[in-house]
């Protein structure tokens, strides 16, 4: 990977932290973003000391647009490649909330955020082509269902069922951007990292954060739980590869809903109204 700009979102724990340190530890430059600088630097010192590859910090909240599109702004003055995205970073809550811009929390976090920040650096990534996007999943979404008529889920909300409708919509997203980079040399391809044990439940639950302690004593570790993350980012093996769903490093079949173009066509038209993108032409 020396001599390839990778850019981690989510990167200052859990499995982004361990996705940034592997892909650092091959030799890449790596472009940690976190939401906490306090927390991003500490991260960035501990790879910077172990790794041979070069670390940089971002900051973004993906809980913000505005700062979604002001990440996309600042890599791109820095960096006119992008070899390698990884759209990491998540997370739940217990109870219904809305961002600063008007929009159900988990979904943008988990989805959207990523959506918009994949389309502002698209440019980069073909120009760098063969280059890859690598979207973080989870098997949750075989319980997803996603309803475009309720995107707000003012009504009925759970917090499994926000995260499990965030992570289908991050499969359905990139079936279609894998459709619409044919012929550009990038690749989009999406995974299940396994049932990590990272605080991004416990950081949410509030008062029912002893389940998810209790839950991490049978879950893989951050390291175990960032194999298949590195392996779709760097491996000769998947080179070319695209579209698909993969599970413990191997192509796996994702939910039905989660192969419906005319939905995945949906999703994609109402979430560039969300975002605030006019119709995104991908192939030049």
């Amino acid at each position: 990977m020396a001599g390839r700009i990778c850019l981690v979102t989510g990167a200052n724990s859990g499995i982004g932290k361990e996705t940034a340190r592997k892909l650092s530890d091959l030799g890449a430059t790596v472009v940690m973003v976190c939401r906490n600088k306090d927390k991003g630097q500490k991260a960035m010192a501990e790879i910077t000391k172990a790794g041979s590859g070069s670390v940089e910090l971002m900051l973004a909240d993906l809980a913000s647009l505005e700062t979604v599109r002001s990440l996309a702004k600042e890599f791109l003055e820095k960096h006119d490649s992008l070899h390698v995205l990884v759209n990491n970073a998540g997370g739940v809550s217990v109870s219904r909330s809305e961002t600063v811009d008007g929009i159900e929390t988990t979904f943008q976090v988990d989805y959207l955020s990523h959506f918009l920040l994949t389309n502002l650096l698209l440019g980069a990534l073909k120009k760098s082509a063969p280059s890859r996007i690598v979207n973080v999943s989870s098997a949750a979404h075989y319980r997803g269902t996603l309803d475009l008529d309720d995107l707000p889920m003012k009504d009925g909300y759970g917090v499994m069922k926000a995260y499990s409708r965030a992570k289908l919509a991050q499969v359905l997203f990139t079936y279609e951007l894998s459709r619409r980079l044919q012929g550009t040399g990038v690749t989009a391809n999406c995974l299940h990292p396994g049932v990590v044990a990272t605080n991004i439940w416990t950081r949410s639950m509030g008062p029912f954060s002893f389940v998810g302690n209790f839950s991490r004593l049978f879950m893989i570790s951050p390291q175990e739980g960032a194999e298949t993350s590195v392996y779709l980012a760097s491996s000769p093996e998947v080179e070319g590869v695209t579209g698909k769903y993969f599970d413990s490093k191997q192509e796996k079949r994702s939910s039905a809903e989660s192969h419906d173009q005319v939905l995945a066509q949906r999703l994609w038209v109402e979430s560039e109204k969300m975002c605030g993108l006019g119709p995104v032409r991908l192939v030049s």
